[in-house]
């Protein structure tokens, strides 16, 4: 067995290991024109523009709804599904930019304005709104957001944006736009447009000896792209002059002749030899201080977790095994009238609930997102979601919801004919229609109102018959497949006979009834999860980037346990107390913290969001409700699993007559 055992070390050894990289995330080699010797390196280094966005407002726009200098958007990318469905619009810019050529202060177009000309009025009244509302640019260069990096404290700490303001509106006095327009008397009200920025771009020239590559002296793999955007008013839009001092480019309250704005750029480019291409993204997510509260956020959960393990460990080990080993000892006779607790209502303990339909579909559906989820997280902790990856996460999210559709037929049938339930049609359907009906009707209607706004979150037509397509032709489908193999199945066997008669309940104290033990059962799951629900919410409505899934699937592992002992200690209590309403509750409780999770969201909107348009509003607690369905779907399958297993095992190893 040794011998075997080294052999295939050996191999493993000496069989050679061939890297590869994910499509879109392979490295582009640069070279300069005058230096061109290698056919595997390329000179122009395209960039791209990709929507507008603000933390102000749920609406973003894309590029060309504002007035600002396009080119032709036919040679746009391919965007994935999960981009389209985000509402990431990427086009290519008129910045034209050559590998190792600086450039200083070229202009890109000049934008006449007439005072005259309604259409021009409306066209600046846009721009003053986008300032308004600190709509920020969202610039792509080699596959690396264009960041924007500047003071954040007295400290002298860096932040670095993945976007940066298209201007700026002086709200106060002796508000100066400030880290842009430095050192000049602003007047209240005035707005400027950032009409010229300066993009520094970093490289590392490995060469042929660390990348197996030879282009030359002047090339490399870039490493990062900064832009420092500025207010620049040019007399002469032919010959342009960026250098400071400057005078601001105001947009003017009312104007009677022409008004011209012209756009220019400089480029400058910097060798940098010390942080390796496979590091470049460690300067963005570096800035984002998430780690340390990350950690405090896992030390947290893993406490709460203890906690209950301890409470359970003690029902399970000292007052269960307690219980069990007395009522086994029980004969039959006169000792079998002393059944107390939770053996009382062993008669009753399986009688199927009330409303077993929704249920089951409900168990289904829920079973369908936590596979989702177990799925999108391994993938992303393995590397492949990444946010060079854009638009991966969504994606891989609806491509996996699709395919487990078997997975929701197959739960819903099993968990329904074990109620007894012969309407296998109708549980069918409503499996595969009912929640996932839901979500895509509330997401209809959003795409409705930002379809209204012109916003370039709307989904397009095609796309909707796209999502349709795959709910219908794929997930449907497999729904019936697995619904058929589901009732194909044997009914599952409970260990101990219903009664015909249903038990009177005897009257509940206050911590047994139902809505209280609802109500506290999604306490100790959110306080595992609140904190890493504000890094989530940040990435979603403040453009931040989330990229500690690690810490997220150890969180989901937490998750799972937190909810599955607190169903378990709350079921426990409810049976003692001759209450065998279990089925309902247990999904109930565990799923409650759904409920806490719209709490925290209401709080996040009101204090870290300054929204204040309907249309916003509206949109933000419609995506809101969408996300806290899912999330009471599993959890709530989540505590009905743990909370039945519990039930079918502490009634199999009593004797019950």
């Amino acid at each position: 067995m040794s011998l075997q055992l080294y052999v295939v070390c050996a191999l493993l050894v000496l069989t050679p290991i061939y890297a590869f990289y994910l499509p879109g995330l392979a490295p582009v080699n640069y070279c300069s024109s005058s230096d061109d010797t290698s056919k595997s390196c390329k000179t122009e280094i395209p960039l791209y523009v990709n929507r507008l966005n603000t933390e102000e407002s749920v609406i973003p726009f894309e590029y060309h709804h504002f007035d600002f200098c396009t080119t032709d958007e036919s040679q746009s990318p391919v965007e994935n599904l999960g981009q389209v469905v985000f509402g990431e619009r990427i086009r290519p810019s008129p910045y034209k930019l050559e590998f190792g050529k600086p450039v200083d202060c070229k202009p890109v177009c000049t934008k006449t304005y007439k005072g005259s000309d309604t259409d021009s009025i409306k066209k600046l009244n846009l721009l003053k709104m986008g300032m308004a509302l600190s709509y920020q640019h969202h610039w792509i260069l080699d596959n690396m957001p264009v960041t924007w990096c500047y003071l954040v404290n007295e400290g002298g700490k860096t932040y670095c944006s993945t976007g940066f303001p298209m201007g700026c509106q002086v709200r106060k006095e002796m508000d100066t736009c400030t880290p842009i327009v430095n050192g000049h008397s602003s007047r209240i009200g005035a707005y400027y447009l950032f009409n010229h920025v300066e993009i520094e771009i970093t490289y590392h020239s490995g060469g042929e000896e660390e990348w197996g590559v030879a282009f030359g002296e002047n090339g490399g793999r870039i490493i990062s792209a900064k832009v420092k955007p500025f207010s620049i008013k040019h007399n002469d839009p032919t010959r342009p002059v960026c250098n400071s001092p400057h005078v601001e480019m105001e947009i003017p309250a009312q104007f009677d002749k022409t008004f011209n704005v012209t756009y220019t750029y400089s480029v400058k480019f910097t060798k940098n030899n010390t942080i390796k291409w496979s590091s470049r993204w460690d300067y963005i997510l570096e800035s984002m201080p998430q780690t340390n509260i990350q950690w405090f956020s896992i030390l947290n959960s893993l406490v709460i977790v203890l906690f209950l393990s301890g409470m359970v460990a003690m029902i399970l080990l000292r007052t269960l095994y307690k219980d069990i080993a007395r009522y086994n000892q029980m004969e039959c006779g006169e000792d079998a009238q002393e059944e107390f607790g939770w053996k009382l209502v062993h008669g009753d303990v399986f009688r199927p609930p009330r409303r077993g339909m929704l249920l089951a579909v409900f168990l289904g559906s829920g079973s369908q997102v936590f596979g989702m989820t177990l799925v999108t997280l391994a993938f992303a902790c393995l590397g492949f979601l990444s946010p060079a990856n854009r638009g991966a996460l969504m994606t891989c999210a609806l491509v996996a919801w699709v395919l487990l559709g078997a997975a929701a037929g197959y739960v819903s049938a099993r968990i329904y004919k074990s109620f007894g339930g012969r309407r296998w049609k109708s549980n069918i359907l409503l499996t595969s229609m009912v929640c996932p009906g839901l979500v895509f009707g509330l997401f209809f209607i959003m795409n409705l109102v930002l379809w209204g706004k012109g916003s370039s979150a709307s989904v397009p037509f095609s796309t909707l018959l796209a999502l349709l397509a795959l709910w219908f032709g794929v997930s449907v489908p497999l729904t019936f497949i697995g619904a058929y193999f589901g009732f194909r199945k044997r009914i599952l066997d409970h260990p101990v006979r219903t009664n015909q008669i249903p038990r009177q309940i005897p009257e509940q104290s206050l911590y047994t009834q139902p809505v209280p033990g609802i109500i506290m059962g999604g306490v100790l799951p959110f306080g595992c999860i609140f904190i890493q629900l504000f890094f989530i919410l940040n990435s979603l409505w403040s453009s931040q980037m989330y990229y500690m899934f690690g810490f997220l699937f150890l969180v989901f592992v937490i998750l799972v346990i937190t909810c599955s002992e607190t169903t378990i200690l709350l079921c426990y209590f409810h049976l003692c107390a001759e209450d065998y309403h279990w089925w309902w509750r247990a999904f109930l409780s565990s799923g409650s913290t759904a409920g806490y999770l719209f709490i925290y969201c209401c709080h996040y909107f009101v204090t870290k969001l300054n929204i204040e348009d309907a249309a916003s509003t509206f949109l933000y607690f419609g995506y809101t409700l969408i996300m806290v369905f899912l999330f009471f779907l599993l959890t709530g399958t989540i505590g009905f699993m743990a909370c039945f297993w519990f039930v079918r095992k502490i009634y199999s190893v009593v004797k019950v007559d």
